[in-house]
This record gives structure tokens, C-alpha cells and sequence, in this order.
């Protein structure tokens, strides 16, 4: 398995930026370490980010924690600077098909037991990560998931609009007055700066067809209806489940309703955020996930 560890960037005096790309069955995946300087090994941190994003809207909350984890943060299958090869591949868009990713870049990268922290889809990903690894886990962090009840039509609205969403995307966009913030304003209750409503947006575009659209699918699908609230039952590892209070893509209620699944998961609600409260509240969010870890 390739692993070029490349460009190091100090970010500030005190974290460090290392950017790679390794082979990942078949695909080169990007990713980045964000740690402090030094010669002591901290307890790794692992960032799954969620459909249509890449890393890049972690590493504030990354950069946060990085005085007591070395933090690993990389772009799924499809999506962000996780490109594609040309010829065929057989992978699938299976959620459980990225959480086998995850494994071989953790055993890539000579990772044997990690923290996670997760969101949206990439939490869902983590959620079957920590059924199928348990042993890879020490303690996992699921933002913005949980269950919710399979209605055909619904669905196949949405993907329909997904579809439609999906195949009409142009880099002209970006040069749109408010177009980031149109675009983020379905994702956000509270405000977040600008330049990471423009990286959302370019991120979304940049990602690939194939891939956003099948995990379109493979997200909100009958088969994860019924598979999810087993899978939220077998979690053995303790694990923090954060909703927004003003969530409208996964609403409150479905994280709390998997969160009474299992006793393993500690539930936490923020106020006054929506989609991305790690975002638009990171002090609280911050304050929420330290004293999970702390325990």
C-alpha cells in the first residue's frame, strides 16, 4: 500500500500540518495530520466528514484538540481530493464499503486503536465502523445521525431531487453573489465565516458524480432503515451522539431516538444550531466532546 507523506505547513507556532496521499484499495486518498510539535505520541483522533464535503471543515475543531490528540482527518472515497481512478473499479457506494476503507487506511497508516469523531453520513460510516472494528475503537464521536422511518414516496422524492441536485453542477457557481450562503443557508440556524461556505460549496462541486449520487442512494434507503437501529444497538464502545436542536436534514428526534437504543450512547442536544453545530456553536460543541473524553 503506497503512503506519500508530503508538504508540512506550520499553521501557527504551536500545530503542525503534515498533507498525504496513500493508496487505499485502488484510490488514492488525501489525507492530513494536524498535531503539535514534538517528540511524545498522543492518542490518535480520526475525522469522518459527511456527503458532498471533504476534511476541510474539521480542522478548526481538529486544530482545537490537537493538545491532547494527533489528529488524522482525510477525504472519503469520491469526494474532496479523493479522486477516482479512471478504469473501473468494483467498490460499491455501500456505507459498509467506506467503513472498509476506513479500516485499510487506519491499517495503512499503522493505526491500531484510534479515537473517532464523525458527522452526517461519515457518522453513519463510523456507526458500522464500530460494530464491524470494535477493537480499533477507543471512543467515538457520531454528530448529526441517527434513525429514522422508511416512507417510499419521501424517498423516492429524494432522490429524485438529489439526482437532479447532483447532475447540475458548474464551477460558474462559485462566482454567484450569496451563492455559498444560499447554498449552506438549508445546512445552518446560526451564521458560520464565509470562506467556509465557499469551501462547502467548491467541495460539492468538485465531488464525484458517481459517488454523490450513489451514496445518495446508499444513505436513505430502505436497506439502511432497517439495518441502522440493529447497528446502533451492537455499538459496544462508548459513544457521544450530538444532534442540533434546529437540525432540519437529520432532526433531533432521530439522535435521540438512536441514542435510547443503546445504553453505550450518551446523548447531547445543542441549542440554537442546526446542521453543523460544531460550527455554528464550537465553543459548546468543544466544551460537550471534552467532557465525553475526559471521563
Amino acid at each position: 500500500m503506497e503512503n506519500n507523506l508530503s508538504t508540512t505547513e506550520t499553521k501557527t507556532p504551536e500545530i503542525q500540518q503534515e498533507t498525504g496521499i496513500i493508496k487505499v484499495r485502488g484510490v488514492d486518498h488525501y489525507y492530513e495530520w494536524i498535531r503539535q510539535p514534538g517528540m511524545i505520541k498522543k492518542p490518535v483522533m480520526v475525522f469522518v466528514h459527511g456527503w458532498g464535503g471533504s476534511a476541510r471543515y474539521w480542522r478548526s475543531i481538529a486544530e482545537a484538540l490537537s493538545d491532547n490528540y494527533d489528529c488524522l482527518l482525510y477525504d472519503l472515497r469520491g469526494f474532496g481530493r479523493s479522486k477516482l481512478p479512471e478504469n473501473q473499479l468494483t467498490l460499491t457506494y455501500e456505507l459498509e464499503e467506506y467503513a472498509e476503507d476506513l479500516k485499510a487506511l487506519l491499517d495503512g497508516l499503522e493505526l491500531d486503536k484510534v479515537y473517532m469523531n464523525s458527522h452526517s453520513m461519515g457518522a453513519s460510516v463510523a456507526a458500522l465502523f464500530s460494530t464491524m472494528y470494535p477493537e480499533k475503537l477507543e471512543r467515538s464521536i457520531l454528530t448529526c445521525n441517527g434513525i429514522f422511518e422508511y416512507n417510499k414516496l419521501a424517498f423516492d422524492t429524494f432522490h429524485l431531487f438529489g439526482g437532479y441536485v447532483v447532475k447540475f453542477r458548474y464551477n460558474w457557481f462559485l462566482k454567484v453573489p450569496f451563492a455559498p450562503r444560499l447554498f449552506m443557508s438549508r445546512f445552518l440556524h446560526r451564521p458560520i465565516d464565509k470562506l467556509e461556505k465557499v469551501a462547502f460549496l467548491e467541495d460539492f462541486i468538485l465531488a464525484d458524480y458517481d459517488a454523490a449520487l450513489g451514496t445518495i442512494y446508499t444513505s436513505v434507503s430502505k436497506k439502511a432503515v432497517e439495518i441502522m437501529p440493529k447497528k446502533f444497538a451492537e455499538i459496544s464502545v462508548p459513544t457521544l451522539l450530538v444532534s442540533g436542536e434546529k437540525d432540519i436534514i437529520i432532526p433531533a428526534a432521530m439522535g435521540r431516538e438512536a441514542a435510547k437504543l443503546n445504553d453505550n450512547i450518551e446523548y447531547v442536544e445543542i441549542a440554537k444550531t442546526a446542521h453543523f453545530p460544531m460550527l455554528e456553536d464550537k465553543e459548546t460543541y468543544l466544551t460537550k466532546v471534552r467532557e465525553f473524553l475526559d471521563y
